[in-house]
């Protein structure tokens, strides 16, 4: 390996995460030379207006879409440039990505689907957590009888329950209420913190974003750092 190639793995490994150069259009262009880095311990908001292509943004860093052109490097390699059996890997090991749906297995009571988790996982049910959350006197429910606070909430325990690196969140508070949005936001910061993890969310929430570490504005095809 040069010796420039040497200092780039160094840096990278100073990142969780980063993107470089990154663009990305469909019949039209959303974005284009768009760079960030994500450090151990940090939350990064991004905001926009509707359509700004955050979620789209969101689903290229967490490695669920291809960027039409850039590279987005997590453990010092190019995402993309894997297989899909690696990037699998990756999202199962390494990546919790909460979405606007749940996506929760509905003919289960809540305490199975984050059994399910624990099984892909290996890790124990934090039952702490689910204090934390609010949500560890319906964890015996069915999922059908939760409110859709409740669904939400489970959902983000189901993802911190398998310890990732990196939580990606798009609207994570998006149906709760105000101090119930705190709470989660608050369990999502502590376990950053706690876990040398990162998190990047999306939110249209300005006073929500503005808990974060760094805030970018995606408009007119950039990413602006904002705070």
């Amino acid at each position: 390996m040069s010796e420039a190639n040497k200092m780039e793995a160094l840096i990278a490994d100073d990142f969780l995460l980063q993107a470089k150069n990154l663009s990305h259009k469909f019949d039209y262009e959303l974005f284009n030379n768009i760079n960030l880095s994500l450090s151990k311990k940090e939350s990064i908001a991004i905001i926009g207006t509707s359509g700004s292509g955050k979620s789209t943004l969101l689903n290229i860093l967490s490695s669920l879409l291809k960027p039409s052109t850039g590279t987005v490097v997590f453990k010092s390699k190019d995402m993309y440039s894997l297989n899909q059996n690696q990037l699998l890997k990756i999202r199962r090991e390494d990546f919790g990505i909460i979405f606007q749906a749940h996506y929760l297995f509905r003919g289960f009571s809540a305490i199975e689907n984050l059994e399910i988790a624990t099984l892909l996982s290996g890790e124990d049910i934090d039952k702490n957590l689910l204090k934390e959350l609010n949500i560890d006197y319906v964890i015996n429910q069915g999922v059908g009888e939760l409110s859709g606070g409740q669904q939400q909430r489970l959902s983000i325990a189901r993802v911190m329950t398998k310890k990732p690196r990196i939580i990606f969140a798009d609207e994570p508070t998006g149906n709760l209420d105000k101090d119930t949005a705190n709470i989660v936001m608050n369990t999502l910061f502590k376990y950053i913190k706690n876990n040398d993890a990162g998190l990047i969310l999306v939110t249209h929430e300005h006073e929500l974003a503005m808990k974060c570490d760094k805030v970018y504005k995606l408009q007119d095809l950039v990413l602006q750092e904002i705070k």
